[in-house]
Protein backbone atom coordinates (compact mmCIF):
# COMPACT_ATOMS: atom_id res chain seq x y z
CA UNK A 1 0.00 0.00 0.00
CA UNK A 2 1.32 3.48 -0.98
CA UNK A 3 0.66 4.88 2.58
CA UNK A 4 2.37 2.87 4.39
CA UNK A 5 5.57 2.51 2.05
CA UNK A 6 5.59 6.41 2.31
CA UNK A 7 5.51 6.75 6.06
CA UNK A 8 8.34 4.11 5.94
CA UNK A 9 10.73 5.95 3.58
CA UNK A 10 9.77 9.40 5.68
CA UNK A 11 11.23 7.47 8.86
CA UNK A 12 14.04 5.83 6.90
CA UNK A 13 15.55 9.01 5.26
CA UNK A 14 17.11 11.69 7.41
CA UNK A 15 16.86 14.83 5.24
CA UNK A 16 13.61 15.36 3.06
CA UNK A 17 12.99 17.98 0.27
CA UNK A 18 9.21 18.57 -0.08
CA UNK A 19 8.18 19.96 -3.38
CA UNK A 20 5.49 21.33 -5.12
CA UNK A 21 3.76 22.69 -8.42
CA UNK A 22 4.54 26.29 -9.89
CA UNK A 23 2.39 28.80 -9.45
CA UNK A 24 0.76 27.30 -5.96
CA UNK A 25 -3.06 27.55 -4.52
CA UNK A 26 -3.60 26.94 -1.34
CA UNK A 27 -3.78 23.32 -1.43
CA UNK A 28 -0.10 22.90 -2.76
CA UNK A 29 1.47 25.38 -0.39
CA UNK A 30 -1.36 23.52 2.09
CA UNK A 31 0.05 19.93 1.25
CA UNK A 32 3.61 20.41 1.19
CA UNK A 33 3.94 22.15 4.83
CA UNK A 34 1.67 20.01 6.41
CA UNK A 35 3.30 17.25 5.31
CA UNK A 36 6.68 19.10 6.50
CA UNK A 37 4.65 19.97 9.96
CA UNK A 38 3.72 16.46 10.50
CA UNK A 39 7.22 14.97 9.95
CA UNK A 40 9.09 17.57 12.15
CA UNK A 41 6.54 16.79 15.11
CA UNK A 42 6.77 13.19 14.55
CA UNK A 43 10.94 13.20 13.99
CA UNK A 44 12.44 16.15 15.37
CA UNK A 45 15.63 15.30 14.67
CA UNK A 46 15.11 15.25 10.62
CA UNK A 47 15.76 17.85 8.39
CA UNK A 48 12.94 19.01 6.38
CA UNK A 49 12.78 21.67 3.89
CA UNK A 50 10.40 23.19 1.30
CA UNK A 51 11.00 24.13 -1.90
CA UNK A 52 9.63 26.39 -4.89
CA UNK A 53 8.52 30.10 -5.57
CA UNK A 54 7.37 32.28 -2.80
CA UNK A 55 3.79 33.65 -3.93
CA UNK A 56 3.10 36.94 -1.77
CA UNK A 57 -0.59 36.06 -1.57
CA UNK A 58 0.41 33.12 0.07
CA UNK A 59 2.91 33.82 2.07
CA UNK A 60 0.69 33.58 5.21
CA UNK A 61 0.02 29.91 4.91
CA UNK A 62 4.33 28.82 5.00
CA UNK A 63 7.26 30.50 2.90
CA UNK A 64 9.70 28.33 1.14
CA UNK A 65 13.28 27.90 2.46
CA UNK A 66 16.81 28.62 0.97
CA UNK A 67 17.66 24.98 0.08
CA UNK A 68 21.14 24.56 -1.16
CA UNK A 69 22.11 21.79 -3.81
CA UNK A 70 24.18 19.69 -1.72
CA UNK A 71 21.34 18.81 0.39
CA UNK A 72 19.85 16.76 -2.16
CA UNK A 73 22.59 14.03 -2.15
CA UNK A 74 20.76 11.24 -0.28
CA UNK A 75 17.95 13.17 0.54
CA UNK A 76 14.34 11.84 -0.04
CA UNK A 77 12.06 13.52 -2.20
CA UNK A 78 8.39 14.34 -2.00
CA UNK A 79 6.00 16.20 -4.63
CA UNK A 80 2.85 17.16 -3.62
CA UNK A 81 -0.31 18.18 -5.67
CA UNK A 82 1.75 18.19 -9.26
CA UNK A 83 -0.03 15.87 -11.87
CA UNK A 84 3.12 16.28 -14.01
CA UNK A 85 7.00 16.94 -13.65
CA UNK A 86 6.03 19.77 -15.88
CA UNK A 87 4.84 21.55 -13.27
CA UNK A 88 7.11 20.53 -10.79
CA UNK A 89 8.44 24.27 -9.17
CA UNK A 90 12.00 23.53 -8.50
CA UNK A 91 13.90 20.90 -11.41
CA UNK A 92 16.33 19.42 -8.50
CA UNK A 93 13.34 17.31 -7.66
CA UNK A 94 15.25 14.68 -9.44
CA UNK A 95 18.55 15.18 -7.70
CA UNK A 96 17.71 13.11 -4.28
CA UNK A 97 17.96 9.24 -3.68
CA UNK A 98 14.54 8.83 -3.80
CA UNK A 99 11.08 10.26 -5.18
CA UNK A 100 7.82 10.33 -4.00
CA UNK A 101 4.49 11.70 -5.71
CA UNK A 102 1.64 12.49 -3.70
CA UNK A 103 -1.38 13.59 -6.09
CA UNK A 104 -5.22 13.92 -6.64
CA UNK A 105 -5.06 14.84 -9.90
CA UNK A 106 -5.49 12.04 -12.77
CA UNK A 107 -2.09 10.11 -13.15
CA UNK A 108 -1.86 10.62 -16.52
CA UNK A 109 1.80 11.36 -15.77
CA UNK A 110 3.41 8.66 -14.06
CA UNK A 111 6.03 9.62 -12.23
CA UNK A 112 8.34 8.68 -8.81
CA UNK A 113 9.76 5.51 -7.06
CA UNK A 114 6.80 5.62 -4.95
CA UNK A 115 3.39 7.17 -6.39
CA UNK A 116 0.40 7.41 -4.01
CA UNK A 117 -2.46 9.49 -6.58
CA UNK A 118 -6.15 9.31 -5.10
CA UNK A 119 -8.21 11.66 -7.95
CA UNK A 120 -11.35 10.52 -5.98
CA UNK A 121 -9.54 12.97 -2.68
CA UNK A 122 -10.81 16.16 -2.65
CA UNK A 123 -6.88 17.79 -2.59
CA UNK A 124 -4.00 16.70 -1.77
CA UNK A 125 -4.27 17.91 1.93
CA UNK A 126 -7.00 16.08 2.91
CA UNK A 127 -4.59 12.93 1.87
CA UNK A 128 -2.03 14.64 3.89
CA UNK A 129 -4.23 14.20 6.70
CA UNK A 130 -4.72 10.43 5.55
CA UNK A 131 -1.42 9.80 6.06
CA UNK A 132 -1.03 11.06 9.26
CA UNK A 133 -4.23 8.50 10.62
CA UNK A 134 -2.77 5.86 8.74
CA UNK A 135 0.72 6.13 10.73
CA UNK A 136 -0.76 7.62 14.04
CA UNK A 137 -0.12 4.23 15.55
CA UNK A 138 3.30 3.84 14.14
CA UNK A 139 4.35 7.20 15.73
CA UNK A 140 2.76 10.01 13.30
CA UNK A 141 2.16 13.21 15.65
CA UNK A 142 -0.12 16.24 14.82
CA UNK A 143 0.11 19.75 15.46
CA UNK A 144 -2.47 22.81 15.57
CA UNK A 145 -0.33 24.18 12.63
CA UNK A 146 -0.62 21.04 10.62
CA UNK A 147 -4.28 21.40 11.14
CA UNK A 148 -4.54 24.97 9.80
CA UNK A 149 -2.71 24.18 6.90
CA UNK A 150 -4.68 20.73 5.72
CA UNK A 151 -8.04 22.72 6.51
CA UNK A 152 -6.69 25.92 3.98
CA UNK A 153 -5.94 23.50 1.38
CA UNK A 154 -9.18 21.69 1.70
CA UNK A 155 -11.11 24.80 1.42
CA UNK A 156 -9.23 26.43 -1.32
CA UNK A 157 -9.29 23.06 -3.27
CA UNK A 158 -12.84 22.46 -2.48
CA UNK A 159 -14.58 26.18 -2.82
CA UNK A 160 -15.35 26.45 0.58
CA UNK A 161 -16.78 22.67 0.40
CA UNK A 162 -18.92 23.74 -2.81
CA UNK A 163 -17.40 21.35 -5.60
CA UNK A 164 -18.18 17.93 -6.34
CA UNK A 165 -15.16 16.89 -5.18
CA UNK A 166 -16.45 17.27 -1.76
CA UNK A 167 -17.16 14.08 0.12
CA UNK A 168 -18.56 13.10 3.70
CA UNK A 169 -15.17 11.77 3.81
CA UNK A 170 -14.03 15.22 3.06
CA UNK A 171 -16.44 16.58 5.47
CA UNK A 172 -15.41 14.41 8.61
CA UNK A 173 -11.87 15.72 8.03
CA UNK A 174 -13.02 18.64 7.93
CA UNK A 175 -14.79 18.46 11.20
CA UNK A 176 -11.75 17.25 13.18
CA UNK A 177 -9.58 19.29 11.98
CA UNK A 178 -11.53 22.51 12.92
CA UNK A 179 -11.21 20.94 16.66
CA UNK A 180 -7.63 22.22 17.09
CA UNK A 181 -7.30 25.50 18.06
CA UNK A 182 -6.62 27.61 15.19
CA UNK A 183 -7.90 30.58 13.94
CA UNK A 184 -10.15 30.11 11.74
CA UNK A 185 -11.82 33.66 11.30
CA UNK A 186 -8.38 34.80 10.32
CA UNK A 187 -7.70 31.70 7.95
CA UNK A 188 -10.55 32.68 5.74
CA UNK A 189 -9.36 36.42 5.89
CA UNK A 190 -6.48 35.66 4.48
CA UNK A 191 -7.66 32.91 1.81
CA UNK A 192 -10.35 35.59 0.62
CA UNK A 193 -8.49 39.06 1.09
CA UNK A 194 -9.08 41.17 -2.55
CA UNK A 195 -6.40 43.49 -2.77
CA UNK A 196 -8.33 46.93 -4.65
CA UNK A 197 -6.66 46.25 -8.12
CA UNK A 198 -7.93 42.97 -7.99
CA UNK A 199 -11.42 43.65 -7.32
CA UNK A 200 -11.28 46.76 -10.27
CA UNK A 201 -10.24 43.71 -13.28
CA UNK A 202 -12.72 41.55 -11.35
CA UNK A 203 -15.65 44.22 -12.20
CA UNK A 204 -14.50 44.19 -15.91
CA UNK A 205 -14.31 40.66 -16.20
CA UNK A 206 -18.00 40.78 -15.08
CA UNK A 207 -18.86 43.77 -17.82
CA UNK A 208 -16.81 42.44 -20.88
CA UNK A 209 -18.12 38.61 -20.66
CA UNK A 210 -20.45 37.10 -23.17
CA UNK A 211 -21.93 34.06 -23.17
CA UNK A 212 -22.42 31.64 -26.71
CA UNK A 213 -25.71 29.79 -27.28
CA UNK A 214 -23.94 26.53 -26.19
CA UNK A 215 -23.12 28.28 -22.29
CA UNK A 216 -19.58 28.62 -23.36
CA UNK A 217 -17.77 32.08 -22.36
CA UNK A 218 -13.88 33.53 -22.47
CA UNK A 219 -12.15 36.11 -21.63
CA UNK A 220 -8.73 37.61 -22.71
CA UNK A 221 -6.48 39.13 -20.52
CA UNK A 222 -3.75 40.58 -22.50
CA UNK A 223 -0.43 41.80 -20.47
CA UNK A 224 -1.81 45.67 -21.49
CA UNK A 225 -4.91 44.83 -19.30
CA UNK A 226 -3.19 43.58 -16.51
CA UNK A 227 -0.90 46.45 -16.97
CA UNK A 228 -3.59 48.73 -16.49
CA UNK A 229 -5.34 46.93 -13.74
CA UNK A 230 -1.76 46.81 -11.93
CA UNK A 231 -2.16 42.95 -11.50
CA UNK A 232 0.65 40.47 -11.74
CA UNK A 233 -0.44 37.14 -14.15
CA UNK A 234 0.55 35.10 -11.13
CA UNK A 235 -2.70 36.52 -8.93
CA UNK A 236 -5.47 35.77 -11.80
CA UNK A 237 -6.27 32.96 -10.03
CA UNK A 238 -8.09 34.98 -7.58
CA UNK A 239 -11.19 35.69 -9.68
CA UNK A 240 -10.61 32.72 -12.17
CA UNK A 241 -14.19 31.17 -10.82
CA UNK A 242 -16.05 34.58 -10.74
CA UNK A 243 -18.28 33.67 -13.99
CA UNK A 244 -19.81 30.23 -12.31
CA UNK A 245 -21.95 32.22 -10.68
CA UNK A 246 -23.81 33.49 -14.03
CA UNK A 247 -26.71 31.77 -14.88
CA UNK A 248 -26.80 29.68 -18.58
CA UNK A 249 -22.56 29.21 -17.92
CA UNK A 250 -21.70 25.72 -18.21
CA UNK A 251 -17.74 26.20 -19.24
CA UNK A 252 -15.50 29.07 -19.38
CA UNK A 253 -12.05 29.29 -20.17
CA UNK A 254 -9.69 32.44 -19.09
CA UNK A 255 -6.05 33.07 -21.21
CA UNK A 256 -4.36 35.34 -19.13
CA UNK A 257 -0.66 36.54 -21.31
CA UNK A 258 2.50 36.23 -19.72
CA UNK A 259 6.06 37.47 -20.77
CA UNK A 260 6.47 33.85 -23.06
CA UNK A 261 3.41 32.20 -23.37
CA UNK A 262 -0.55 32.81 -22.74
CA UNK A 263 -1.56 30.76 -19.68
CA UNK A 264 -5.40 28.83 -19.91
CA UNK A 265 -7.70 28.26 -16.94
CA UNK A 266 -10.59 26.02 -17.53
CA UNK A 267 -13.00 25.68 -15.46
CA UNK A 268 -17.26 23.86 -15.71
CA UNK A 269 -20.43 23.03 -13.94
CA UNK A 270 -20.56 19.97 -15.89
CA UNK A 271 -18.53 19.48 -19.42
CA UNK A 272 -15.32 17.63 -18.99
CA UNK A 273 -12.61 19.88 -19.82
CA UNK A 274 -9.00 18.47 -18.50
CA UNK A 275 -9.28 16.64 -21.49
CA UNK A 276 -9.18 19.76 -23.57
CA UNK A 277 -5.93 20.50 -21.61
CA UNK A 278 -4.38 17.69 -22.34
CA UNK A 279 -3.95 18.95 -25.99
CA UNK A 280 -2.78 21.89 -25.03
CA UNK A 281 0.18 20.74 -23.22
CA UNK A 282 -1.82 21.09 -19.60
CA UNK A 283 -4.42 18.78 -17.34
CA UNK A 284 -6.00 18.70 -13.97
CA UNK A 285 -9.70 17.70 -12.97
CA UNK A 286 -12.83 17.35 -15.44
CA UNK A 287 -14.02 20.47 -14.02
CA UNK A 288 -11.11 22.25 -13.30
CA UNK A 289 -7.52 22.53 -15.80
CA UNK A 290 -5.23 24.34 -16.92
CA UNK A 291 -2.87 24.60 -20.44
CA UNK A 292 -0.44 26.82 -22.05
CA UNK A 293 -0.09 27.98 -25.93
CA UNK A 294 2.18 30.50 -27.73
CA UNK A 295 -0.27 32.62 -29.64
CA UNK A 296 -3.72 34.42 -29.69
CA UNK A 297 -4.60 32.55 -32.90
CA UNK A 298 -4.16 29.56 -31.22
CA UNK A 299 -6.28 30.26 -28.00
CA UNK A 300 -9.03 30.37 -31.26
CA UNK A 301 -8.74 26.13 -31.11
CA UNK A 302 -9.36 26.06 -27.24
CA UNK A 303 -12.37 27.99 -27.58
CA UNK A 304 -13.67 26.35 -30.49
CA UNK A 305 -12.66 22.93 -28.19
CA UNK A 306 -14.40 24.45 -24.91
CA UNK A 307 -17.72 25.40 -27.50
CA UNK A 308 -18.09 21.70 -28.96
CA UNK A 309 -17.96 19.88 -25.13
CA UNK A 310 -20.57 22.63 -24.08
CA UNK A 311 -22.65 21.63 -27.16
CA UNK A 312 -22.37 18.08 -26.36
CA UNK A 313 -22.81 18.19 -22.64
CA UNK A 314 -26.61 16.80 -21.75
CA UNK A 315 -26.79 17.59 -17.61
Amino acid sequence: MPITSIIQEIKTYHTIIIHRHVRPDPDAIGSQAALREVIKASFPEKHVYLTGEDTDSLTFLSEMDNVKDSLYKGALVIVCDTANTARISDDRYESGDKLIKIDHHPNVDEYGDIAWVDPSASSTSEMIYELYLTGEKEGLRFTKEAARLIYAGIVGDTGRFLFPSTTTKTFRYAAELVSWDFDRTGLYDELYRMNEHISRLRGYILQQYQVRPSGMSSIKLTRQTLEKFGVDPVDTGQFVGVLGDIEGIKAWVFFIEEDDLIRVRLRSKGPVVNEIAAKYNGGGHPLAAGASVNTWDETEAVIADLDAACRKFKP
